[in-house]
C-alpha cells in the first residue's frame, strides 16, 4: 500500500484531501498542529508537527519510519495560514510566521522527505497546494500571495531537480472554495464568488481533492513542474467592464 502524508490534514481541504486518498487507497497519515485537537478516526494516521520547524519535521519522517517501516511516496504540503492586512500595517511577525509556515514549510518537508524518498530508491510524487494568489494580487494578502506565489516558482525548482530520481512535483492552485475558514470572510461568500466564476460556482475542497488524487497518480506520470487552476475559471479571466 502506498503511503502519502498530508501536511495541515487536520481540517479543511487538507482533511477532504487525506480521506480522499485514503478511499483510493493509500495508507494516510495527517500532521496537525503540536496542542490541537486531533480529527476523528477516519483510518488516518495523525502526527502532531509544526510545519515550519525543521526539527519536528525530521522526528516527523523518523517516526513515519518507524510506524509504517519507509518513507511516504507521495508528499501533499498543504499546511498554510492567512493574515489580512493591508502592506503598511502588516506586522514583521505576521509577514514571518506566514513565510515561516507557508513556503519554508514547503520547502522542509520537500527536502526532507525527498531526501527520505531518494536514500529508499523510491521514486514519487509531491504536491504543493498554492492558491489564486500565485499569479494574481490580492488586497490585504501581500503576505499570503508572496508565499504561495513562491510555492510555485519552487515548485517547478524542485521538479527540475528531483525529475532526475523520479520524484515529480507539481502543484495545485485553488480559487474560491467553501470551507468553516471561507465562510467567515462574508455571509454571501458562496453568491458573490459564483457570480464571478464562468461555471458559476464555488469550488468544494473534494474539487481540490480530485486534483490531487491525478496528480499523485500514475495517470500524471509524465506531468511535472506544472501549476493546475481548480478555480471554475475565475482566474483565467482579465478584469473587463460590462457593456451591457
Amino acid at each position: 500500500m502506498t503511503l502519502a502524508v498530508v501536511t495541515g490534514g487536520g481540517s479543511g481541504i487538507g482533511r477532504e484531501i487525506a480521506k480522499a486518498l485514503r478511499r483510493e487507497g493509500y495508507e494516510v497519515a495527517v500532521t496537525v498542529l503540536p496542542g490541537t485537537l486531533a480529527p476523528g478516526d477516519d483510518g488516518l494516521g495523525v502526527f502532531p508537527c509544526d510545519a515550519g520547524d525543521e526539527a519536528q519535521i525530521e522526528a516527523l519522517f523518523d517516526k513515519l519510519a518507524e510506524t509504517y517501516g519507509r518513507a511516504p511516496s507521495v508528499i501533499v504540503n498543504n499546511a498554510g495560514i492567512q493574515t489580512w492586512s493591508p502592506l503598511l500595517k502588516l506586522s514583521t511577525e505576521d509577514w514571518d510566521r506566514v513565510i515561516t509556515t507557508n513556503l519554508r514549510g514547503t520547502f522542509l518537508n520537500t527536502r526532507i522527505g525527498a531526501g527520505r524518498m531518494v536514500a529508499e530508491g523510491r521514486s514519487g510524487a509531491i504536491i504543493n497546494i498554492g492558491s489564486g494568489c500565485n499569479k494574481l494580487a490580492f488586497p490585504n494578502l501581500i503576505d499570503y500571495g508572496a508565499s504561495k506565489g513562491g510555492i510555485e516558482q519552487f515548485t517547478k525548482s524542485a521538479a527540475a531537480e528531483l525529475g532526475p530520481k523520479g520524484i515529480r512535483v507539481n502543484c495545485v492552485a485553488p480559487g474560491a472554495i467553501e470551507t468553516d475558514r471561507t465562510r467567515l470572510e462574508t455571509d454571501a461568500y458562496a453568491e458573490e464568488w459564483a457570480a464571478l466564476t464562468p461555471l458559476r460556482r464555488i469550488g468544494t475542497p473534494e474539487d481540490v481533492a480530485e486534483a490531487v488524487l491525478f496528480l499523485a497518480s500514475e495517470r500524471a506520470a509524465f506531468i511535472t513542474g506544472q501549476t493546475l487552476a481548480v478555480d471554475g475559471g475565475v482566474f483565467s479571466q482579465a478584469p473587463w467592464p460590462s457593456y451591457g
